[in-house]
Protein backbone atom coordinates (compact mmCIF):
# COMPACT_ATOMS: atom_id res chain seq x y z
CA UNK A 1 0.00 0.00 0.00
CA UNK A 2 1.08 3.42 -0.75
CA UNK A 3 0.69 6.05 1.66
CA UNK A 4 -1.25 9.19 0.24
CA UNK A 5 0.72 12.46 0.26
CA UNK A 6 0.78 14.63 3.25
CA UNK A 7 -1.56 17.44 3.46
CA UNK A 8 0.45 20.94 1.94
CA UNK A 9 0.30 23.22 4.65
CA UNK A 10 0.06 27.30 4.46
CA UNK A 11 1.48 29.69 6.91
CA UNK A 12 -0.21 32.58 7.50
CA UNK A 13 1.71 34.93 9.76
CA UNK A 14 0.30 38.27 11.09
CA UNK A 15 1.23 41.69 10.93
CA UNK A 16 5.54 42.38 9.98
CA UNK A 17 5.16 38.51 9.36
CA UNK A 18 7.11 35.87 11.93
CA UNK A 19 10.78 36.47 12.61
CA UNK A 20 13.53 33.76 12.01
CA UNK A 21 13.00 32.37 15.55
CA UNK A 22 9.11 32.14 15.65
CA UNK A 23 7.40 28.75 15.36
CA UNK A 24 5.98 29.65 11.76
CA UNK A 25 9.05 30.17 10.52
CA UNK A 26 10.92 26.81 11.80
CA UNK A 27 7.71 24.76 10.34
CA UNK A 28 8.54 26.27 7.08
CA UNK A 29 12.28 25.39 7.30
CA UNK A 30 11.60 21.68 8.82
CA UNK A 31 8.62 20.21 6.65
CA UNK A 32 9.02 20.97 2.71
CA UNK A 33 5.25 20.13 2.45
CA UNK A 34 4.74 23.89 4.43
CA UNK A 35 4.60 26.68 2.57
CA UNK A 36 4.48 30.51 3.56
CA UNK A 37 2.00 32.91 1.86
CA UNK A 38 3.11 36.50 0.48
CA UNK A 39 1.42 39.27 0.51
CA UNK A 40 3.07 42.69 -1.13
CA UNK A 41 3.44 44.07 2.43
CA UNK A 42 3.97 42.70 6.16
CA UNK A 43 3.44 46.01 7.69
CA UNK A 44 0.72 47.44 5.85
CA UNK A 45 -1.49 45.08 5.72
CA UNK A 46 -4.52 45.44 3.29
CA UNK A 47 -7.18 42.57 3.46
CA UNK A 48 -8.09 42.55 -0.21
CA UNK A 49 -4.11 42.47 -0.88
CA UNK A 50 -3.88 39.68 1.74
CA UNK A 51 -6.76 37.58 0.53
CA UNK A 52 -5.37 38.26 -3.12
CA UNK A 53 -1.66 36.31 -1.98
CA UNK A 54 -4.05 33.48 0.50
CA UNK A 55 -5.57 32.78 -3.12
CA UNK A 56 -2.37 32.57 -4.90
CA UNK A 57 -1.18 30.36 -2.25
CA UNK A 58 -3.63 27.82 -2.13
CA UNK A 59 -4.06 27.94 -5.70
CA UNK A 60 -0.29 26.80 -5.66
CA UNK A 61 -0.11 24.13 -3.29
CA UNK A 62 -2.36 21.57 -4.50
CA UNK A 63 -6.11 20.53 -3.29
CA UNK A 64 -7.13 21.41 -0.02
CA UNK A 65 -4.14 22.63 1.86
CA UNK A 66 -4.66 23.50 6.15
CA UNK A 67 -3.65 26.71 6.75
CA UNK A 68 -1.61 27.56 10.04
CA UNK A 69 -1.96 31.23 11.13
CA UNK A 70 -0.91 33.55 14.12
CA UNK A 71 -2.39 36.42 14.90
CA UNK A 72 -3.78 38.58 12.43
CA UNK A 73 -3.03 35.81 10.01
CA UNK A 74 -6.28 34.14 12.06
CA UNK A 75 -8.61 37.35 10.91
CA UNK A 76 -7.35 36.54 7.32
CA UNK A 77 -8.33 32.66 7.36
CA UNK A 78 -12.23 33.73 8.78
CA UNK A 79 -12.34 36.60 6.09
CA UNK A 80 -10.72 33.75 3.74
CA UNK A 81 -12.98 31.19 4.21
CA UNK A 82 -15.99 33.90 3.58
CA UNK A 83 -14.55 34.86 0.36
CA UNK A 84 -13.60 31.12 -0.83
CA UNK A 85 -15.00 28.16 0.94
CA UNK A 86 -14.00 24.92 0.06
CA UNK A 87 -10.55 25.69 -1.17
CA UNK A 88 -8.93 24.63 2.33
CA UNK A 89 -8.92 21.06 4.06
CA UNK A 90 -8.43 22.26 7.73
CA UNK A 91 -6.96 25.77 9.86
CA UNK A 92 -4.92 26.07 13.01
CA UNK A 93 -5.73 29.51 14.34
CA UNK A 94 -3.27 30.73 17.10
CA UNK A 95 -3.52 33.56 18.89
CA UNK A 96 -6.30 35.74 17.61
CA UNK A 97 -5.73 39.09 18.40
CA UNK A 98 -9.20 42.05 19.65
CA UNK A 99 -9.93 43.56 16.62
CA UNK A 100 -11.43 46.46 18.70
CA UNK A 101 -9.04 46.58 21.69
CA UNK A 102 -6.51 49.84 21.34
CA UNK A 103 -3.44 47.35 21.17
CA UNK A 104 -4.94 46.11 17.42
CA UNK A 105 -2.57 47.52 14.83
CA UNK A 106 -4.01 50.62 13.16
CA UNK A 107 -2.00 49.84 9.77
CA UNK A 108 -4.60 46.95 9.60
CA UNK A 109 -8.12 48.21 9.63
CA UNK A 110 -9.65 46.48 7.25
CA UNK A 111 -9.08 43.51 9.27
CA UNK A 112 -11.24 44.39 11.96
CA UNK A 113 -14.56 42.92 11.42
CA UNK A 114 -14.02 39.26 10.38
CA UNK A 115 -16.81 37.18 9.49
CA UNK A 116 -18.59 35.46 12.79
CA UNK A 117 -19.72 32.10 11.13
CA UNK A 118 -18.98 28.04 11.11
CA UNK A 119 -15.93 27.94 9.17
CA UNK A 120 -16.59 25.58 6.43
CA UNK A 121 -13.73 23.33 7.00
CA UNK A 122 -12.26 21.49 10.79
CA UNK A 123 -10.78 24.30 12.97
CA UNK A 124 -8.42 24.53 16.07
CA UNK A 125 -7.85 27.47 18.23
CA UNK A 126 -5.32 28.11 20.26
CA UNK A 127 -5.97 30.60 22.80
CA UNK A 128 -3.44 32.08 25.66
CA UNK A 129 -5.25 33.64 29.10
CA UNK A 130 -3.02 36.52 28.93
CA UNK A 131 -2.27 37.42 25.21
CA UNK A 132 -1.49 40.91 25.27
CA UNK A 133 -3.44 41.46 21.76
CA UNK A 134 -6.60 39.81 23.43
CA UNK A 135 -7.10 41.90 26.46
CA UNK A 136 -10.78 41.25 26.20
CA UNK A 137 -10.89 37.43 25.70
CA UNK A 138 -12.34 37.04 22.49
CA UNK A 139 -10.52 34.34 20.92
CA UNK A 140 -12.82 31.68 22.85
CA UNK A 141 -15.58 33.78 21.51
CA UNK A 142 -14.85 33.67 17.61
CA UNK A 143 -13.48 29.91 18.25
CA UNK A 144 -17.43 29.31 19.02
CA UNK A 145 -18.78 31.62 16.13
CA UNK A 146 -16.31 29.81 13.75
CA UNK A 147 -17.00 26.37 15.24
CA UNK A 148 -13.53 25.72 16.14
CA UNK A 149 -12.09 23.38 18.82
CA UNK A 150 -10.83 25.43 21.35
CA UNK A 151 -7.39 24.65 22.77
CA UNK A 152 -6.45 26.64 25.78
CA UNK A 153 -2.38 27.72 26.37
CA UNK A 154 -2.37 28.80 29.56
CA UNK A 155 -0.70 31.76 29.91
CA UNK A 156 1.58 31.75 27.07
CA UNK A 157 1.41 35.30 25.71
CA UNK A 158 1.26 35.84 22.84
CA UNK A 159 2.18 32.23 21.57
CA UNK A 160 5.20 33.81 19.54
CA UNK A 161 9.06 33.75 19.70
CA UNK A 162 9.29 36.87 21.98
CA UNK A 163 6.69 34.42 24.50
CA UNK A 164 9.06 31.41 24.16
CA UNK A 165 7.21 29.96 21.13
CA UNK A 166 10.12 28.81 18.68
CA UNK A 167 10.41 24.75 18.12
CA UNK A 168 6.15 24.10 19.36
CA UNK A 169 5.31 20.59 19.65
CA UNK A 170 1.95 20.87 20.18
CA UNK A 171 1.92 23.14 17.01
CA UNK A 172 3.25 20.39 14.97
CA UNK A 173 1.06 17.95 16.64
CA UNK A 174 -2.77 20.00 15.92
CA UNK A 175 -1.26 20.28 12.19
CA UNK A 176 -0.68 16.68 12.03
CA UNK A 177 -4.20 16.35 13.15
CA UNK A 178 -5.73 18.52 10.72
CA UNK A 179 -4.15 17.15 8.07
CA UNK A 180 -5.53 13.75 9.02
CA UNK A 181 -9.36 15.08 8.28
CA UNK A 182 -8.27 15.85 4.49
CA UNK A 183 -10.43 14.22 2.21
CA UNK A 184 -9.45 11.63 0.69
Amino acid sequence: MIDSPRATAITVPGIDGSGPTHWQTLLDSADPAVRRFQPSSWTEPQLDDWLAALDRAVDEAAPQPVLVAHSLGALLVAHYAAHSPGRVAGALLVAIPDPHAPVFPAAAPTFRHPPRRVLPFPSIVVASTDDPYDPSHVAPIYATAWGSRLVDAGAAGHLNAEAGYGPWPLAVALLEELRGHRPA
